[in-house]
């Protein structure tokens, strides 16, 4: 492929396109065509950040490619939910909490369930190391529990909320834990985090392919952070729409979170089920509580230190139905981690807990 039929490749253009559309429209009221059309970008820029982020975890190899992606998807959710609660626009008191347990939600049982349903009809009983998950699923209940459970119980200041000492050392426990995680995934104990076979023996991850050069890397690199760049804005530009879209429809304020949730991990999601399909369903899995892991350990620090400037308070705690089903969804998560192995009723388990939560969030 020459360099300009690269460039006028879908995966370079589509991206391209999307920021410059949000260069032209950034800080107006667009109307509904330039909505639409803006809407179309965002979803190609977010198939585009899909490509670009697996070109680099090719490079990377696991786990680290893994954490490319849930780290990138994850700094935008924090400028998206940050950007939001400053502009002062409605209650938006509760807009962190919303974003971050729809992201626990949608990775826990959504891209956990997709994933196992998809490579289990495609390769029947699918393996993976039960010694690495578990660690990140229980990562993942421990900080849950911290930072969206615990304030729900506090006495120190009324409502679901952290006092400033509380809130300062959730923050503090989220990333040291979350660092903890990344030294054990990435280093202590690397091998638990790679694929696996039906018989618990690694796989040479994309042993079919050889790495993609450093200069295409690179340009991937730049490339997926403009995407995501054009993501995060452009979901922004959309989301007076989307709230607009909500309010009509007479669903609850929190709806706006499970939405913003959904564009933000759109590109994780589809980059699991896509690595489920070639039967290397650890590496769905990393993504899964990697991303569930990121989205609470990086957006609640980030969210503390922002509150400094965001007026209003900061209401963390879950509501008693949200508990609920956060408790059943780790129960049938460990249940479904244990044995290292799993078929399609897993998958099934996983997301009618899905649509258990949307549809609550909808009617609760």
């Amino acid at each position: 492929m020459t360099p300009l039929r690269r460039w006028l490749h879908w995966t370079f253009s589509l991206p391209a396109a999307a920021v410059v559309a949000l260069a032209l429209t950034w800080g107006r009221e667009p109307g509904p065509v330039v909505l639409a059309i803006e809407a179309v970008l965002l979803v190609g820029a977010v198939l585009a950040a899909v490509h670009h982020a697996e070109v680099v975890a090719h490079k990377v190899g696991e786990p680290f490619g893994s954490l490319v992606l849930a780290v990138a998807v994850t700094i935008i959710e924090v400028a998206l939910i940050v950007t939001l609660m400053l502009s002062g626009k409605g209650d938006t008191s509760a807009l962190a909490r919303d974003t971050v347990f729809s992201a626990v939600m949608l990775t826990m049982n959504g891209m956990v369930g997709l994933s196992l349903l998809v490579g289990a009809r495609r390769h029947g009983m699918v393996a993976f190391n039960a010694e690495g998950t578990g660690s990140a699923l229980a990562t993942v209940v421990t900080l849950a529990g911290l930072t969206l459970v615990l304030p729900r119980f506090t006495t120190s200041e009324p409502g679901p909320v952290f006092s400033s000492s509380q809130l300062a050392f959730a923050a503090i426990a989220s990333l040291i834990l979350y660092g903890l995680f990344v030294f054990t995934q990435t280093v202590r104990h690397r091998d638990f985090f790679l694929p696996t076979d039906s018989e618990g023996g690694v796989l040479d991850d994309d042993q079919h392919a050889d790495p993609p050069s450093l200069s295409t890397t690179m340009t991937s690199l730049v490339t997926l952070l403009l995407a995501l760049v054009a993501v995060v804005g452009l979901t922004k530009i959309e989301s007076t729409a989307i709230e607009a879209g909500v309010a009509a429809l007479g669903f609850p304020q929190s709806v706006v979170g499970v939405v913003i949730a959904l564009l933000v991990l759109l590109p994780e999601s589809i980059a699991a089920v896509k690595a489920a399909s070639r039967n290397r369903l650890q590496t769905s899995l990393n993504l899964a509580y990697g991303s569930a892991m990121a989205s609470i350990g990086l957006t609640i620090p980030t969210i503390a230190v922002a509150s400094l400037w965001i007026p209003g308070p900061l209401a963390l705690g879950l509501e008693p139905v949200h508990m609920v089903l956060f408790l059943i969804s780790v129960v049938i998560a460990i249940l479904t981690v244990l044995p290292g192995r799993a078929k399609t009723l897993q998958g099934w388990l996983h997301l009618a807990l899905l649509a258990s939560f949307l549809f609550l969030s909808v009617r609760p």
